[in-house]
């Protein structure tokens, strides 16, 4: 049945909504799946005071946390982004669509300026919703972290570093996720239009390009990751160096400064391993979402 539906062809007084809802579950399946993977890249990119905290590879960092915290340990932040990434990623696809639409994306022929626009345009509207989780989240997620609630690590960050605290990373998470976006979306695009020209809802389409689209773009952005990294876990690190660090250009310094060029490409491995399998998770759901809900 879903087979002949054009799921593209969305009516015009129904499409932002069906788009906005289906990225929200969309959003939600993919950040919760891959999870305690995200957690191991947040703790092998941060550099560690103790001894306990320094991992050699996810294997390692997997092992050691579930054995010494318990497998409870990597799931901590999960509920700051089912709270954030559900209406983010209900902006992000709703404003993807329409700038598409707009920009003339949906026409015949190589349409990349218009996809890479609605990627990049799509991120600035959701990151600035984000944001404030995604520091909760790795607050909670780091070593010995004391954060156990969503609301109790929003209360104490905000009255110990105000505002700020919430958006010191938002110029370098802009700086990763323009890029990141434009990457993914774009390799996506070609990709399943190369591999299903009739545009018909294929899953494994979806699944194959959205992995492998998702694969480049976080491997080729992996240095800024770990810049933003260092920019929202600082309030809880006991390093002098990098409590003073102040943006993106100071997170480059210190990552430098203490590790060389291979300081960039921490966490590049689990960064990968969430991305890929969570980008074709979350297009072969918004793909899904979309259809379902349109042939209802």
């Amino acid at each position: 049945m879903a087979e002949d539906i054009d799921y593209e062809s969305l009516p015009s007084n129904a499409g932002h909504a069906v788009n906005m809802f289906a990225g929200a579950l969309a959003g939600i399946s993919e950040h919760a799946v891959m999870f305690p993977v995200d957690s191991i890249k947040t703790r092998m990119q941060v550099f560690a005071t103790s001894p306990i905290a320094v991992y050699s590879g996810v294997g390692n960092a997997f092992s050691r946390i579930s054995s010494t915290e318990g497998m409870r340990a990597l799931w901590r932040g999960v509920s700051s982004v089912i709270l954030g990434a559900g209406p983010a990623h209900a902006v992000h696809f709703g404003t993807l669509e329409a700038v598409k639409e707009l920009a003339g994306g949906n026409e015949a022929g190589n349409q990349w300026l218009a996809t890479s626009l609605a990627g990049a345009s799509a991120t600035i509207a959701s990151d600035a919703f984000m944001n404030p989780f995604d520091v909760i989240k790795q607050r909670m997620q780091v070593h010995e972290s004391q954060f156990r609630s969503v609301w109790t690590c929003a209360r104490t960050v905000f009255r110990a570093e105000g505002l700020a605290a919430f958006y010191v990373s938002y110029p370098t998470t802009l700086a990763i996720s323009i890029p990141f976006n434009a990457i993914q979306y774009t390799v996506y695009e070609h990709l399943k239009k190369f591999a299903n020209p009739r545009n018909e809802y294929s899953p494994q389409t979806h699944i194959v390009a959205g992995g492998i689209a998702g694969a480049v773009a976080a491997a080729v952005t992996t240095p800024l990751d770990v810049a933003k990294t260092i920019l929202q876990t600082r309030g809880v690190s006991s390093d002098h160096d990098i409590r003073g660090v102040r943006g993106m250009f100071d997170a480059f310094r210190v990552i430098w400064a203490r590790d060389g060029i291979r300081g960039f490409g921490r966490g590049l491995t689990p960064r990968v391993l969430t991305i890929m399998p969570s980008s074709a998770l979350c297009w072969m759901s918004y793909e899904f979402f979309k259809a379902a809900i349109r042939s209802d």
